[in-house]
C-alpha cells in the first residue's frame, strides 16, 4: 500500500483544478458516501477554520455522552494530513488515512490532491457512522470539491477578502459569487451583516429560495472573555475578530435539529482550540498567527495595537509567492518594528530575492528563526503562512 503522502504530493495530484465532475464520478464509484451524512458547509476568506473549530467543539461537547459522532474536514494541515479528517476531535490514524486515500485515488485517476482528500473523508465518515459533518471549503466554493453535497443543514459564509484572485476574481463581488456557490435550495445561509459581499450572496440565496440570516458582531470584553446575551463567557480564542466568528456559530446553532444548552456552550467556548490563531505564549513573549492575506495581517496589527501597544516588536514573516505580500507587510510592519524574512522549505514559498527593494532594505533574511525566538527580548510575532508555521513548529 502506498502512503497517503506519496499519493497526495505526487506531481500529477499536487495541483488545483477546480470543478465538480471528477469528484462526483469518484464518489459514485465508491457508493456516494456523502448522501449518508448531514453537513454544515462553511466558506469564506478569513475565519472559516475558526468557525469550524468552534462548531466542532460545541457539537462534540453536546453529544459527548451519546453515540452520535461528529466529523470535521478542514484544510490546510500544519504537521500531518491526518489533521484534516477528524471524528469527535480525533485525527484519522495514519493507517486509515493511507487506506482511504488509496481507495479514493483508485476511484478516479484524474483527481487532484484536495479532491482525493474530499472523497476519502466522506467515505471514512460514512464507514464510521458519523452523523454530522462540519465541512470547510478548500478554495472558493462554487467549484470546490466539497460542493458535491446535496442539501446541508446550514451554509455559513465568513468574511471575504482578496485572496486567490487568479481563480476567484479581482473584485469582492466576483469572489462573493464564488463563495455563494455553496448555497443550496431552501438551505439557511448565515453571514455577518458587515460581509462585503452581502448583496451578491443575498441575490444568489434568493435565486435558491434560501433564507439569509445576517448577524451582528458580539462584544469582546477582554483578551479572553466575550459577552453573549449580557452574560460573560470565558472564550479560549483570542482576537476581537473571533467575536464575529462566534456570532456566526451561534446563529448556525439555531438552524440545527437539536438544541445546545447554555452549560454546554460555556464548557465548549472555554475549551475550544484552533492552533496558530493568535496563539500567545506569555513566558516566551511569542505570538503565532496564521494571518496569510492583507485582511488577516490588518486584523493582526489591530490586535497588537490594542493589547500590545507598549511592546517593542520583532516580526518573523514568510509566505507563499502567490500572496499579496506587499500589502500584507504594509498593513503589518511599522517603521519602529524589526522584520526578519524566513525562507521556509515549500515548493512555492516566497524567496527573499523576490521582495521589492524597499522591503529588502527593511528586512533581514534568516534561516534560523527559532534562534531569534529564543534570544530576542522583544515580543516576537510569527506570521504570514500556515504552511510556514507548520514547517517551523513541527514537533517531529
Amino acid at each position: 500500500m502506498k502512503s497517503a503522502e506519496s499519493i497526495l504530493t505526487s506531481k500529477n495530484k499536487f495541483h488545483i483544478n477546480l470543478g465538480l465532475n471528477r469528484t462526483l464520478e469518484a464518489l459514485e464509484r465508491v457508493g456516494n458516501p456523502q448522501n449518508y451524512l448531514e453537513f454544515i458547509h462553511v466558506a469564506g476568506t478569513n475565519g472559516k477554520g475558526s468557525v469550524c473549530a468552534i462548531l466542532n467543539e460545541i457539537l462534540c461537547t453536546h453529544f459527548s455522552n451519546t453515540d452520535v459522532k461528529i466529523g470535521l474536514f478542514t484544510s490546510p494541515h500544519l504537521f500531518s494530513y491526518c489533521e484534516r479528517i477528524r471524528i469527535n476531535g480525533q485525527d484519522i490514524s495514519q493507517g486509515d488515512l493511507d487506506k482511504y486515500i488509496e481507495i479514493a485515488a483508485k476511484a478516479h485517476s484524474e483527481l487532484t490532491e484536495f479532491e482525493i482528500l474530499t472523497v476519502a473523508a466522506f467515505l471514512y465518515f460514512k464507514d464510521n457512522n458519523v452523523k454530522y459533518v462540519i465541512l470547510e471549503v478548500g478554495l472558493g466554493g462554487r467549484f470546490d470539491s466539497t460542493n458535491v453535497i446535496n442539501s446541508p443543514l446550514c451554509c455559513v459564509i465568513t468574511t471575504l477578502d482578496f485572496d486567490h484572485t487568479a481563480r476567484l476574481g479581482n473584485t469582492i463581488d466576483e469572489i462573493a459569487y464564488q463563495k455563494a456557490g455553496i448555497i443550496k435550495k431552501n438551505c439557511p445561509v448565515v453571514l455577518g451583516d458587515d460581509n462585503l459581499g452581502f448583496k451578491v450572496i443575498d441575490k444568489c440565496a434568493k435565486e435558491k429560495f434560501a433564507p439569509v440570516f445576517s448577524v451582528e458582531r458580539l462584544s469582546k470584553n477582554s483578551f479572553s472573555t466575550i459577552m453573549i446575551n449580557n452574560c460573560e463567557y470565558d472564550f479560549a480564542l483570542f482576537g476581537d475578530y473571533q467575536a464575529q466568528n462566534l456570532a456566526l456559530v451561534l446563529e448556525t446553532l439555531k438552524h440545527l435539529p437539536f438544541k445546545v444548552s447554555d452549560d454546554t456552550l460555556k464548557i465548549a467556548l472555554k475549551n475550544v482550540k484552533w492552533k496558530f490563531r493568535l496563539e500567545y505564549d506569555k513566558e516566551k513573549k511569542l505570538l503565532i498567527d496564521g494571518a496569510h492575506n492583507p485582511s488577516g495581517t490588518k486584523t493582526l496589527r489591530g490586535f497588537l495595537n490594542k493589547y500590545f501597544s507598549d511592546c517593542r516588536k520583532t516580526f518573523i514573516f514568510g509566505c507563499l509567492n502567490n500572496k499579496d505580500y506587499k500589502s500584507m507587510l504594509k498593513e503589518l510592519i511599522f517603521p519602529e518594528d524589526k522584520l526578519y524574512f524566513y525562507e521556509f522549505d515549500y515548493p512555492n514559498a516566497l524567496k527573499f530575492e523576490q521582495l521589492p527593494s524597499d522591503i529588502k532594505n527593511k528586512a533581514q533574511k534568516t534561516l534560523t528563526p527559532l534562534d531569534i525566538i529564543k534570544n530576542d527580548d522583544n515580543l516576537k510575532i510569527v506570521c504570514g503562512s500556515l504552511y510556514m508555521l507548520g514547517k517551523l513548529f513541527n514537533p517531529r
